[in-house]
This record gives C-alpha cells, structure tokens and sequence, in this order.
C-alpha cells in the first residue's frame, strides 16, 4: 500500500481556506472555483484519513486534527517558499530590529531566532526586550520593525497585526510554602502600571475585595523573579515565563482567577517590511507549536 503524501498545492489551499473561513473567500485567493477548491479538500482529507474542515452554514471551521495539519502546513509551506528563493538566489537580507517581551523571550526566542536564522542566513536581527507598552512605543518611532506583543485573549485584532497565534495564561506566583492567606494586605510585585499583567492583578483583586498593596515594582522579569524568590510578595506572570522554583498558586489559594492573554505580531507603521514579514511569518509557523 502507497504511503500517503501532502501535496504543496493542497496544503496552500487549505490554509487559503483555514484564514478565509469560507471556500468561497478562500476560492477566490487561490485563483479556482469553489467546486475545484472543495474537491481539494476532500482530497486532502482523503490523504490524511480524517476530516479536517466541519462545514458550517456559515461558513467553514478547522477540526480538531485539521488544526494540528494546519500548523505543519505553515510550517511546511514556509520552508518550501524559501528553499525556492534560496535557490534562486533572492533570500532576504539586511537588519532587522526585534522587540520582544521579556517573558516570551526565555520561553520563545531561542527557538523563533534559531529557526530564522538558518532560513535568513544574511539577515542581522537586533532585539531589544521589554514590556509591551514600551515595545509599542518604539514601533510607532520605529526604532523596531516588528514585535511580539500581548493583547487580551479574545480581544478584535489591531490593525496592522497579525491575528493572535496563541494564548496564554496569566498566573499568581509565590516561593515555595509562602501562603497568601498570611498577608493582608497582599504584598504584591508587578510590572509598569500599564501592562496587562498589573492591570489584571489590580482589577481582580478589587473585585474580590481582597486588600493589596504594591510593595514592588519593576519593568524587568528578572527583578520580579528575585523580589518573589525572597518570599517578601507574589507577583503575576504569563505562565511560559514562572521558572522552575517557584510555584504557581492553585485556586484554593483564596486569589482570584486571572485572564489569558494572546501573542500578536505588531508591526511599524503597520506595515512590514519584507524582512520583517518574513520574520512574522516565521513566528506564526513556528509559535504555536513550542
């Protein structure tokens, strides 16, 4: 029996379709006719032994395994259109300015540079890391190309972003055998007043009624590490970011649930750059996956 294979043309359909939301939008960005774009599906579907898209009379929606698919899609399609231009000696090249939060970067950075690296071997990435109010600051200068923002989860997307490419959650975090119920009022250590993460902490801790003070504040992860290591607050920090020694307070802690957050893709002046688009693409590929 033939092993199964993806066809390049049927992935570069279905993802046509996964953004559009319609085989009728999506028909019409990949130059065939709805019925020719359908039978494309099945196809795909066919190869892959599962149904991928569950049609809807609005429209269409990703399955459960038409998700995963979409995500090696991407990938796969990403790499295929740059081992084209490499070969055809027209990769991208020149510096490209990267601003990132300080608490995706240990999580995330590492591996969206390493894997842009090697697909962009001339491109010199400069990356500045802080919050993403000051990271939205230097795009509207445009002392940076592009950047990793966060933006709350389910929130419409910005114009000139790119749509979120994941959630994560926002967590209280302690050291190890600290008790919030000890403290009243709750020490607290966050980021700059207008960062999501302090924002949260604040509103949700006034809706409970829980008495609070903010003890210490630093705009640096690695400050707000330190104050909670010494045992003298709890801070609030996306969950990718909380190292390994410090504990993640369970709900029985008696603080209040906290919201997610989605990671966007930002640009200067809204419009990218070929590198910096390149670089966006890369990230929502890559991102989803890590």
């Amino acid at each position: 029996m033939a092993t199964p294979t993806l066809d390049i043309d049927l992935l570069r359909s279905f993802a046509a379709v996964a953004q559009a939301g319609t085989l009728g939008a999506a028909a019409e960005r990949v130059g065939r006719t709805q019925s020719a774009l359908s039978m494309q599906m099945q196809r795909l579907e066919d190869a892959c032994g599962q149904a991928l898209l569950h049609r809807t009379g609005r429209g269409v929606r990703l399955t459960h395994p038409g998700e995963r698919l979409l995500v090696h899609a991407r990938r796969i399609l990403h790499q295929h259109d740059e081992a084209l231009a490499d070969l055809a000696g027209t990769g991208l090249a020149g510096a490209l300015a990267v601003g990132c939060p300080d608490d995706y970067a240990a999580a995330f950075l590492p591996h969206l540079l390493r894997g842009f690296a090697q697909q962009h071997p001339l491109a010199r990435v400069d990356v500045v890391c802080a919050s993403t109010p000051r990271l939205r600051e230097r795009l509207a200068t445009r002392a940076l190309d592009v950047a990793l923002v966060s933006t709350p989860w389910g929130a419409a997307p910005e114009p000139g972003m790119l749509p979120a490419l994941r959630r994560e959650p926002l967590v209280w975090v302690a050291a190890p055998g600290v008790q919030p119920r000890d403290w009243d009022p709750l020490p607290l250590a966050l980021s700059d007043p207008d960062v999501l993460d302090h924002l949260a902490a604040r509103e949700r801790l006034d809706a409970q009624g829980r008495r609070y003070r903010v003890a210490y504040a630093s705009g640096s992860l690695t400050g707000l590490t330190a104050v909670v290591r010494a045992g003298s607050a709890v801070a609030v920090l996306t969950r990718c970011a909380v190292p390994p020694d410090l504990q993640v307070l369970p709900p029985d802690a008696g603080l209040p649930e906290l919201p997610l957050l989605a990671i966007g893709v930002a640009f200067a002046g809204g419009q990218p750059t070929p590198l910096a688009a390149a670089f966006a693409h890369h990230v929502r590929d890559v991102l989803p996956s890590l």
